[in-house]
């Protein structure tokens, strides 16, 4: 079961974090994987990693907001039968204290991106007779953070793009899912707490992760066994759905 055997994939933002859990994983399963990054380096170091573990892939930089960059890219690919629109970048801040370059670039990347990817995708997904995008969302698509304006703002975008792509294409034989993770234990995370908290990091990661219901965050991994499911033919009557991975978050936070 959840073989990916015979499928390519293309999986955005592949080199680190849960990205980098998805192409690791995809790879295992049989698929070869195309990561699209900006970040040469940890594409390369990804890259590395599934060569070792027996796995294919091959990596494109690229710059998601750029359209023009994004067709050629998946042009270069040609055929593919899986995307995961995984890429994005977090913000810190309110309607009031956003600023509108740095609203700008969080919708150039999460929302516009996301887009572009999905553009280039369908014809060609079409021409080969269907296939499966899973966008990533997130909690803060249905919940109010604190402090998250714009980052709320794209990931509920990325919510109802997933919604309308599989409602324009579901003759295509194309479905379109989302998943939306609560907070996950990445780089990123790490590196937050590294320059805001570096007196007290271990009190902090503590207190970030006891606000899921759980007690702990998501390990990237598991996130990333989640996307091998709706992208596998197990999953091939599942469509137009957003699937929390969230620790009880949204259910249970009473807070």
């Amino acid at each position: 079961m959840f073989t990916l055997s015979n499928k390519t994939a293309i999986i955005t933002g592949g080199g680190s974090g849960i990205g980098k859990a998805i192409s690791l994983l995809f790879a295992k399963q049989g698929a070869l994987v195309h990561i699209i990054e900006l970040n040469e380096e940890s594409a390369a170091e990804t890259l590395l990693q599934i060569h070792a573990e027996g796995g294919r892939g091959e990596i494109h930089i690229c710059d998601i907001a750029q359209q023009k960059t994004v067709l050629e890219t998946f042009q270069k690919i040609g055929a593919f039968d899986i995307l995961i629109n995984n890429a994005g970048i977090a913000h810190i801040g309110n309607a009031e204290n956003t600023s509108e370059s740095d609203f700008d670039r969080v919708f150039q990347v999460n929302v516009k991106g996301v887009y572009n990817c999905i553009h280039a995708a369908i014809p060609i997904l079409k021409a080969g007779g269907g296939g499966l995008i899973l966008n990533m969302a997130s909690v803060a698509a249905t919940v109010a953070l604190s402090d998250r304006f714009a980052y709320s703002m794209s990931k509920a975008a990325v919510m109802n793009m997933t919604l309308t792509v599989a409602k324009d294409f579901i003759k295509d034989n194309i479905r379109c899912n989302s998943i939306s993770p609560g907070r996950v234990h990445t780089p990123f995370v790490d590196g937050y707490l590294a320059k805001n908290y570096p007196d007290n990091t271990a009190e902090m990661f503590e207190k970030l992760s006891r606000t899921q219901p759980i007690g702990r965050m998501a390990e990237p991994g598991e996130v990333a066994a989640l996307a091998l499911y709706l992208c596998s033919d197990e999953a091939a009557f599942i469509t137009g759905t957003d699937y929390p991975i969230d620790g009880g978050f949204i259910k249970l936070n009473t807070n």
